[in-house]
């Protein structure tokens, strides 16, 4: 396995934790706006008729051919804040995502928000 570097490449593939249980698909990535840098990843998980995106830190992710691993665990993301297929986030929803993992949220400097999907 290698670092994620180019991890828009890895869009559609699985994402498992650190003990490799699938958590889902990997769906969009969120940059951070002040480092220009992938910072969480959207994760399709649920079950036919019952679908959400999780957001999950890309930190210390490391892909694989078939597969992007993520270092928190899986009961972890699946209590992440989520949002519909078809949502988008908010910039009120972004400080949550930050809690959530124990990550300290700071906008930008003119108050702009701190994450930006591609």
């Amino acid at each position: 396995m290698f670092e994620a570097e180019d991890i828009a490449d890895w869009r559609g593939r699985d994402v498992v934790d650190q003990q490799g249980a699938k958590v889902g698909t990997l769906e969009a990535l969120y940059f951070d706006t002040a480092r220009d840098v992938p910072t969480f990843a959207t994760v399709k998980t649920g079950f036919i008729g019952r679908h959400k995106l999780v957001f999950v830190p890309l930190a210390d992710a490391v892909v694989s051919p078939d597969y992007v691993k993520v270092t928190e665990e899986k009961d972890t993301i699946k209590k992440a804040p989520s949002m519909e297929l078809d949502g988008a986030l908010s910039v009120e929803d972004e400080p949550a995502i930050f809690e959530h993992y124990g990550l300290v949220y700071e906008r930008g400097s003119g108050g702009e928000r701190r994450l930006a999907r591609r």
